[in-house]
Order: structure tokens, then sequence, then C-alpha cells
């Protein structure tokens, strides 16, 4: 397992938490506060890996963050995206998300790439504009989407 590490930015009304490693049983989120923040963004493109234990205690940190404070998740890997999909409170109705990874992977290769989706390029709202499939500039190799678009995406229309 990796560590858990946050670091907190904080510029005026704005808080950024940048998380890092595993969000498990040994996470610890006491500290982390964003009162009299306007706007809290949550950089998750470096968490590993997240548990049940890990689900609870976020879900319970992220209530502490003011009611009016808007939300963005940033740089979501594909494993806060299925939590997004499946867990009610772990994007909470004042958060949205900016930014997230998508699976693309080559039959030919068996090479699997990440790719961010970010709003207003990649998608708007739950409409989805990438493309099902690419070429990957550094392999070369012809990618496609390896996710069930019904259920991957479905936390864009929440």
């Amino acid at each position: 397992m990796s560590e858990f590490k946050v670091s907190k930015n904080q510029e005026g009304e704005a808080v950024t938490f940048v998380f890092e490693g595993s969000i498990d049983e040994d996470a610890v989120f006491s500290g982390l506060e964003a009162a009299g923040a306007q706007s809290v963004s949550l950089d998750l493109d470096n968490v590993k890996s997240i548990n049940s234990c890990g689900i609870r205690e976020w879900i319970k940190w992220v209530k502490t963050i003011p009611g009016e404070s808007k939300i963005t998740y940033k740089k979501c890997p594909k494993v806060i995206v299925d939590q997004i999909n499946m867990v009610a409170g772990f994007l909470p109705d004042n958060a949205k998300v900016e930014s997230f990874y998508v699976p693309y992977f080559s039959e030919d290769s068996g090479n699997e790439k990440m790719v961010l989706f970010e709003e207003g390029k990649d998608f708007n709202g739950g409409e989805v504009t990438a493309p099902d499939e690419f070429t990957d500039e550094e392999t070369g190799d012809e990618m496609e989407m390896d996710v069930i678009e019904s259920k991957y995406f479905k936390f864009l229309n929440k």
C-alpha cells in the first residue's frame, strides 16, 4: 500500500487539496479544513486505491466542507470514478467532476492507457464527446475505450 498524503494550498477563498496514495483505514482527514472557502478543489490524480474504510472516512470528511462551498473533483482516477458511481454521498450535491481518467486498451499490444477527459473538451453535462477509439501517439497503437460507457459515465447525469 502507498502512504496516504494530503497537501493543502489556500489562496484567498479558494482551497485546493492534493491527495496521494491509498485512502484506507490509515487515512487521516483530521485537520483538513475548508472553513470559509468559496471553492474547494480536490486533486485526486495520485490516488492509487480506496477501500471500504476509506470510503467511509471520505464521506465523513466531505460532509465537513461547508454546504455553500463549490467542490470540484479533478483528475479522478478510475478507482474514484467507480466510487462516485456506486456510493451515495461520495460526490456531494454541491460538487462536480471537472476531469477524470478513462481507460483505453489495445487488443494488438495489450497496452492500457489512462486518458484524461476534461469538462468542455471531452464532455459537457451528461454528454461525452470524446472518441470511442484513438491512436496512441507514443506507441502508434489503435486503442479502444475499455469501459461500459452507460455504467462508467453514469455520474455525469447526476
